[in-house]
């Protein structure tokens, strides 16, 4: 299974405030079909990527804006379906308040493409919908904002927690190997291995 990087620009909004944020795009397959994690900014690049291979689905890790605003673009290029946790659809309503996702992003199901199977894994507290994606062949995880080369995903904002997060990750994603890769939302890719110790350390000094 390849798994390939798709880097696009522009705006993330929450309460108020702008920032200028790079967003990972994750295509996951082969060659004749794939998954897209997450739909930022610009839909032409991911279908530059996606190169006339069949998506079997627009992946979205959680609702904030700068997740989804190609999506439906990106939906309307390669005719897929959008998926995205039901927590996260007031996130999603600010954006496209007139359009729906076309299917719950379900933890504990699976999503598939090019022979491989993700496995689904609830990791609210970045967003009440957060979601991280596990492909136990390859040992790789596509975990949106839940967790980043440094640490856990920001806190602080609407709808988010961070003794939440850290619950989600001490407990779901320390779950996996020390060697599973982590590809993240933004920034640089990293391993469970390397965020383990910053994690557990900050969760025994909030008390979670």
């Amino acid at each position: 299974m390849s798994i390939e990087l798709v880097t696009t620009d522009g705006v993330f909004k929450l309460d108020g405030g702008e920032w200028e944020v790079t967003n990972n795009i994750w295509i996951v397959g082969d060659d004749s079909e794939v998954l897209v994690f997450d739909a930022a900014h610009d839909h032409q690049p991911i279908v530059d990527a996606v190169n006339g291979r069949k998506v079997r689905g627009i992946v979205l890790t959680h609702g904030h804006n700068d997740h989804i605003n190609a999506a439906v673009a990106l939906r309307d290029a390669v005719d897929a379906p959008i998926l995205l946790h039901e927590a996260d659809r007031m996130l999603w309503d600010v954006v496209y308040p007139d359009d729906t996702p076309d299917r719950p992003v379900e933890p504990g199901s699976t999503v598939k493409a090019g022979g491989h199977e993700l496995g689904i894994l609830h990791t609210p507290g970045h967003s009440p919908g957060c979601c991280c994606f596990h492909d136990v062949a390859t040992g790789a995880v596509m975990s949106g904002d839940t967790l980043f080369c440094g640490g856990p995903g920001a806190t602080g904002r609407s709808y988010s927690d961070e003794p939440t997060i850290l619950a989600s990750i001490r407990d779901v994603l320390l779950a996996l190997p020390d060697h599973t890769v982590v590809h993240t939302g933004h920034g640089d890719t990293t391993t469970i291995g390397a965020e383990r110790d910053g994690v557990v350390a900050r969760a025994d000094e909030l008390g979670v």
